[in-house]
């Protein structure tokens, strides 16, 4: 599955590389990298013994290939494809737990965004994603038809009975927002269960970690910068039991008759945003990381702080670059996490 973004995992700077013994067994660093979803996964941990994290990390990279067979919008015989071929039918389809999970969760925040974050803007993504090819806005007539079947209250779910209507014809699910940081959160479980306390998942610019490397006060990342020469120095974050994920136009931009557009679509308009940004969002698991982080981006810096602030446990850290001079806002609890 090609995701919302790939920002370099060149922006995840670890310390505690070396061995540390811990009394009265010894934990040594083990990192394995995997192409999954389209970009590569990483997985840094500590282990016992090499045996243990490669046990680990296998059963890691299989549940995260799992989740992509069940949520990718590009293999048509994933449940997500499925999903999206009976829109406008009426009927109801039982979802798989996982299929649900995500579900329940982006339609929440769509609500609370008030459709800056829409899982259903799969008809617009394609309409753009052949736009950047081509270097062309798209035809005004096939944009208004891929409008008409995009809209979160067009999918209807049962709370009950765990099954999902799409209520309009042509409908196109695009989980890009929120399936990633989901599959980085069962990744780190999977970790978890069989027994690696300490461990860092990512993918692109998104990561999930657990308790902090031995000997250390956390798991030590730097921030994604802007990509201009004056950008602000680099700033580094102290993680442990939290999630990071980063959206912006850093990597996927274009350019068509001299205007900056991101990759980033906002469903409102189902054209890629024009503000040259940089979202971090640090929450408490990466699947909420990863959604605030695009409905964040989409409401541009005062309605994101807004919907930052109010979601618990919830910190943003904005950078911008508005009419050429760069701006930085942050929550109030980011600077908890500042090294």
């Amino acid at each position: 599955m090609r995701l919302k973004n790939f920002l370099a995992v060149a922006f995840l700077t670890l310390t505690s590389c070396a061995p540390f013994a811990a009394n009265p067994l010894t934990l040594s660093r083990y990192e394995f990298t995997e192409p999954q979803m389209g970009l590569p996964f990483r997985i840094v941990l500590y282990a016992e013994t090499k045996a243990q994290a490669e046990t680990a990390s296998t059963a890691a990279f299989a549940r995260i290939k799992q989740l992509n067979d069940i949520l990718s919008d590009y293999d048509p015989d994933s449940e997500l494809s499925k999903l999206s071929r009976i829109s406008g039918g009426g009927e109801a389809v039982k979802l798989s737990d996982d299929m649900w999970a995500v579900l329940d969760q982006a339609q929440e925040l769509a609500g609370r965004s008030r459709g800056a974050f829409d899982v259903t803007v799969g008809p617009e993504v394609n309409l753009w994603r052949k736009a950047r090819r081509e270097k062309k806005m798209p035809d005004e007539m096939e944009l208004s038809k891929a409008r008409a079947a995009v809209g979160f209250k067009n999918l209807q779910l049962d709370s009950r009975n765990h099954t999902a209507k799409l209520l309009v014809p042509n409908m196109r699910l695009d989980l890009g927002g929120i399936a990633k940081g989901y599959a980085v959160d069962e990744a780190l479980k999977v970790l978890r269960q069989n027994k690696i306390r300490s461990a860092l998942v990512s993918g692109g610019g998104d990561l999930a970690v657990s308790d902090a490397p031995p000997g250390k006060k956390g798991w030590r990342i730097e921030i994604a910068p802007l990509d201009t020469p004056d950008a602000p120095p680099k700033k580094f974050v102290l993680l442990q039991n939290v999630a990071l994920a980063t959206s912006g136009d850093v990597f996927q931009h274009l350019e068509i008759d001299g205007k900056r557009y991101s990759h980033i679509v906002d469903p409102r308009t189902g054209v890629g945003l024009t503000d040259h940004s940089l979202v971090t969002i640090i929450a408490k698991n990466c699947a909420t990381a990863d959604s605030l982080a695009t409905a964040a981006s989409v409401l541009g810096p005062e309605a994101g702080m807004k919907l930052i602030e109010e979601t618990r446990g919830a910190e943003i850290h904005l950078m911008r670059k508005p009419a050429g001079k760069i701006e930085a806002l942050e929550s109030r609890g980011f600077k908890n996490f500042q090294e």
